[in-house]
C-alpha cells in the first residue's frame, strides 16, 4: 500500500488532489513537520478498525435499545376513489 504525505497548507488548497492520493493509499496531512492526520477511504478505515458494514436494521435496532412502536391510524371502510 503507497502512503502520502502533504501538509496541512496543501491539504486546505487542494481538497481533491488529497482524495484522489487516498484512493491508492493512507495520506497522512502534516503539521509543522509533524504527521497530526490520516486520510483513509471509508473501506479502508472500515477494514482497519473491524467494523462490519451497518444495514439499516442494525441502526434501526440501535434507536431506542430497539423497543420502538408505531400506532397507525384505523381506517374505516374502503377508501375513496381518487378524482383526477
Amino acid at each position: 500500500m503507497i502512503h502520502s504525505t502533504i501538509t496541512s497548507r496543501e491539504f486546505a488548497r487542494d481538497v481533491g488532489a488529497a482524495k484522489r492520493a487516498a484512493a491508492t493509499g493512507p495520506v497522512f496531512i502534516t503539521d509543522r513537520g509533524t504527521p497530526s492526520y490520516a486520510l483513509l477511504k471509508i473501506d479502508d478505515f472500515h477494514a482497519l478498525a473491524g467494523a462490519k458494514q451497518r444495514t439499516l436494521l442494525d441502526v434501526m435496532d440501535d434507536i431506542d435499545g430497539g423497543e420502538f412502536e408505531v400506532e397507525l391510524p384505523r381506517v374505516d371502510g374502503m377508501p375513496k376513489p381518487l378524482d383526477f
